[in-house]
């Protein structure tokens, strides 16, 4: 069941960084897409049984983690953590993108073995969708060897992310620039690891490098776990166009900088947030909403801004069809609201204050996968969604 309308909606967040609200109490979803955005009088409902009654909660887009390390299945050998990707859908999370599958044991360094990784995790990761999840894997960690013909062949059998740059053998300007290119001619998004060396055999990589090898995005710049000194961080914003990340598995205090620094230059549409889990760090369920909630209220980011860096930045980034509530979108989206006890009037008031929302109510292409959060607080109202309180699906 694809086709569903979602009504008494209190506020609609588009993920739009240039227009953060769409006006309107009603969504309609049709084929697994949205349909029609408005009131409930001027949307076109004909036809559709399904009826959610969102009593007041907030629509926000699904959330997308844009920085995570998956290996194979839902599970994680860096944690031994069995199901991480489905209890982050309880956090929201409809999207995770790969930054590499390098916590594989035994992963294979050499060119071969790096690029027959990168494609079986892509395929496989295309069919395999945990709780509902969608996941953008099979990232490919650069290692010596690697040709301009294995970049085409990647990107043929549907390799479409080089991970995070600085995990492995290939970190050095000189090494990782031309990589970039043939990667950026199939078009594939590039990843770059800054900050303090995370694992064993990563590198130290900071404004210097990132400069000089260009990737598309700046990963955990508060840290991964260490943070890269805010100067390096201030050139990335004002010396090129990458994407500024900030992750749930770094330097808390430094989120704050970075967001006002992005403020002051006028880069929030190029802020994108993620968790950096699993990791050392540990696998963080409700990593998103902390990390846009420290965005919120240690940068005094308006909370509706930090929605669009948490959906509609990272999809525009990724050329992805979701991440911002609009007509041809996939129908990915939270019913969010204020937890029980808070003092909060509403959802992003609860970010504004550093707590975390209330995820009531979880929708992937049209399909409800969650109606009330395990992981959450309870929300203060409750959707009501009939033909799952009747034992349906």
């Amino acid at each position: 069941m694809n086709d569903l309308v979602i009504t008494n909606i209190s506020r609609i967040v588009s993920g739009d960084i240039a227009a953060p609200f769409v006006d309107g109490d009603t969504v309609v979803v049709r084929g697994g897409l949205i349909a029609a955005i408005g009131s409930a009088a001027a949307v076109d409902r004909s036809g559709i049984d399904h009826v959610i009654d969102a009593a007041g909660c907030q629509l926000w887009p699904g959330l997308i983690d844009s920085h995570t390390h998956p290996v194979t299945g839902d599970f994680t050998p860096r944690q031994q953590t069995v199901g991480f990707i489905e209890s982050g859908l309880h956090g929201g999370v409809t999207r995770i993108i790969s930054a590499g599958e390098v916590h594989l044991p035994g992963r294979p360094k050499d060119a071969a073995g790096t690029r027959a990784l990168a494609i079986v995790a892509a395929k496989a990761w295309a069919s395999y969708r945990p709780g509902g999840v969608k996941v953008l894997g099979g990232s490919v960690i650069l290692e010596p060897g690697l040709t301009a013909a294995d970049f085409a062949y990647m990107a043929q059998e549907g390799v479409r992310v080089v991970g995070e740059i600085g995990l492995s053998g290939i970190y050095r300007p000189e090494d990782a620039r031309p990589m970039v290119e043939w990667a950026h001619a199939h078009g594939m998004v590039v990843m770059m690891h800054i900050g303090g060396a995370s694992i064993p055999g990563s590198s130290v990589l900071g404004a210097r490098e990132a400069l000089a090898i260009l990737p598309d995005i700046a990963s955990h710049t508060n840290g991964g776990p260490t943070a890269a000194p805010l100067a390096d961080i201030e050139r990335l914003m004002t010396e090129s166009q990458m994407m500024i990340e900030v992750v749930q598995a770094g330097n808390t205090r430094r989120v704050g900088e970075i967001a006002r620094l992005a403020v002051q230059h006028n880069v929030l549409p190029r802020m994108m947030i993620g968790t950096d889990t699993p990791s050392g760090t540990g696998v963080i369920p409700l990593g998103v909403l902390r990390t846009m909630a420290w965005v919120a209220s240690l940068g005094e980011i308006a909370p509706e801004l930090t929605v669009a860096m948490a959906t509609g930045n990272t999809a525009r980034i990724y050329r992805l069809n979701e991440g911002m509530l609009r007509a041809g979108a996939a129908a990915d989206m939270i019913l969010v609201d204020t937890p029980v006890g808070s003092e909060a009037q509403d959802a992003l008031a609860t970010l504004a204050l550093g707590d975390t929302p209330a995820v009531a109510a979880v929708i992937i292409d049209g399909v409800v996968r969650v109606n009330v959060s395990r992981n959450t607080p309870a929300a203060t109202h409750r959707p009501r969604i009939p033909w799952l309180a009747a034992g349906g699906h």
